[in-house]
């Protein structure tokens, strides 16, 4: 697959500043005098900081990429920045709650004796599961209980057409028994807040998952995860909803590159 990587000159970038708040995902930050990309993980190569560098020092590259490595963008890119660059690496990681990357990245300075510039108090926080982690991520299939029908008949309102849990795309497992051979609903983030009726006109019968494709981070690994439903689940037919806006578009994109990657195909 294709991505856009933000680059910069530093011989032209005089620190100004301008183009983080041009940022929002915060994949850049002033070190040392110079913009630095602290996380290509981050970097959406929409180009937004471009028009705000008053210099012309920043770039996007499209080029071929490869799933994300966080072994590999220490090795090429945070460790020569220096301390500096990779504690604001790391700072950047746990900020995102992306505690596998993080992982990755502290095993990685220790494999190569390069002291972690974090203090010892922020590393063990680092490498602590948040309260909230696995219980609210258990796999749950509710086919099996009938929850959705016993909420309509205990309170007689619209029942919930919801199948399993977790729902949202980084969390859930491609291989989860409610995908097998399912109708799934790939729906934007925002979609069951703006239709009354999303239960009964999208969800019913279908298995689901949810994403953004402006705010979510490691699209690629959607890609993957689509790619693994496909193939190794045997869905059978994938609807999506999106809103009526740009960013939106980005959804029937992923879906499109996992259909280009798998080996059978779905409706």
């Amino acid at each position: 697959m294709k991505r856009q990587i933000v680059t910069i000159d530093e011989e032209k970038c005089n620190g100004c500043g301008e183009c983080i708040p041009g940022c929002p995902e915060g994949a850049l930050q002033i070190i040392d005098g110079k913009a630095r990309l602290v996380s290509d993980l981050f970097c959406d190569g929409l180009g937004a900081c471009i028009g705000t560098c008053p210099q012309g020092a920043i770039t996007v590259l499209e080029r071929e990429a490869e799933p994300y490595d966080e072994r590999r963008v220490m090795a090429e890119n945070i460790v020569k920045g220096g301390p500096n660059v990779i504690a604001a690496h790391l700072e950047h990681l746990r900020g995102h709650g992306e505690e596998g990357y993080l992982q990755e990245a502290l095993s990685y300075l220790s494999e190569q004796g390069i002291k972690n510039p974090l203090d010892e108090q922020a590393t063990k926080q680092n490498s602590e599961p948040h309260a909230c982690g696995c219980a609210g991520s258990a796999m749950q299939d509710f086919r099996k209980n009938g929850i959705a029908a016993q909420q309509g008949e205990s309170t007689g309102v619209i029942p919930s057409e919801l199948t399993q849990w977790p729902i949202q795309l980084h969390l859930v497992t491609p291989l989860a028994p409610y995908y097998q051979g399912s109708d799934l609903l790939l729906a934007a983030d925002c979609t069951a807040f703006a239709v009354g009726g999303f239960h009964p006109d999208f969800m019913k019968g279908k298995s689901i998952a949810i994403a953004c494709p402006k705010l979510d981070t490691g699209i690629e690994r959607y890609v993957e995860k689509l790619k693994a439903m496909i193939d190794l689940a045997n869905v059978n037919t994938i609807t999506v909803v999106i809103m009526e806006v740009p960013c939106c578009g980005g959804l029937m994109a992923i879906v499109q590159q996992a259909l280009d990657k798998a080996s059978r195909k779905c409706r």
